[in-house]
């Protein structure tokens, strides 16, 4: 498993298709996801600190966790079958949940858990991005500093 931080959310033109991109914490490597609407937003909220007046389903989903004194340990991004990734959420004593990647990953960033990948998942479906191709980068994360959560509404 090979650790990934959340570089951001955005929308691919021109299907209009929010795509959640991560990359390897001590590699090169990018894996793009391509998401709901629904889960973009509720990346988006949390990456740019926005507090909904009543909670999400993510945010629910933490209070329960923390009610019932079960720390997320971990999600997993465990396997890609016909181009759907599949993932795990790490509870407590190591009790595995099956979860969609994008769900998982806007749990994730309310806990402060740690996102992984397997490394048969990022030999198949993660992208470099050369150095040349690094400004392109910087210009995602720039739209992700002006996006607003509700742009991937519907």
């Amino acid at each position: 498993m090979r650790e990934l931080n959340v570089v951001g959310v955005r929308v691919e033109l021109p299907s209009n298709q929010p795509i959640v991109l991560l990359k390897e914490v001590d590699g090169d490597r990018y894996l793009p996801i391509w998401i709901g609407a629904v889960e973009a937003t509720a990346i988006a909220y949390e990456q740019q600190g926005v507090k909904p007046t009543r909670p999400l389903t993510h945010d629910l989903l933490r209070d329960i966790l923390a009610a019932l004194k079960t720390p997320l340990r971990a999600v997993e991004i465990v396997e890609m079958r016909d181009n759907i990734f599949y993932a795990e959420l790490i509870l407590g004593d190591g009790v595995r949940v099956s979860a969609r990647p994008s769900d998982s990953i806007a749990l994730a960033l309310r806990v402060g858990a740690p996102i992984r990948c397997a490394d048969q998942v990022l030999t198949e479906a993660a992208i470099v991005i050369p150095d040349e191709q690094e400004d392109e980068v910087e210009k995602f994360r720039e739209f992700l500093d002006q996006v607003r959560p509700e742009d991937f509404a519907g």
